[in-house]
């Protein structure tokens, strides 16, 4: 019985694990090649096709040589909440929705991204509304959506 347990453990844990995180990669790059360690200097900067990484089987562009150095000594502290999906949209109606790229906030040393065309910006949305309490939804949300399919 205790080889059947081990075995059966084995295959669950291997078949989560072969699961991957569905990125929002539009333009082939997550943030749509837009440099993610920027955002945090409250910047918007397209990345540079010399500086590329992959991570998570996704892949990032980088303004500069630095830029790069710095998201690989540190990735998850880069990587955009939600796969790189508008975070009002995960929560509100979770689902998968694109950004903009230049429509973000840095919220509690996290990146997130949102939908901002045809009028409608959904990070005013998530400002006028509870912040605090979109974040809890999503978070919630994305852990049912979040591998791709």
């Amino acid at each position: 019985m205790g080889k059947r347990l081990a075995i059966i453990l084995f295959v669950f844990v291997s078949t989560i694990s072969a699961q991957q995180i569905d990125y929002n990669t539009k333009k082939s790059f997550v943030a749509e090649g837009y440099d993610v360690t920027e955002y945090f200097n409250n910047k918007t900067v397209k990345g540079d096709s010399k500086f590329i990484a992959t991570y998570d089987n996704v892949k990032y562009k980088f303004a500069s040589k630095e830029n790069l150095e710095k998201f690989k000594s540190n990735p998850k502290q880069f990587i955009p909440q939600y796969g790189g999906y508008c975070a009002y949209a995960i929560a509100v109606n979770n689902e998968k929705v694109d950004i903009n790229p230049k429509t973000f906030e840095i919220r509690n040393g996290k990146l997130y991204l949102f939908y901002n065309s045809w009028g409608i910006n959904t990070l005013e949305k998530w400002i006028k509304e509870d912040p605090k309490t979109l974040q809890e939804k999503a978070d919630t949300n994305w852990q049912k959506i979040k591998i791709k399919k």
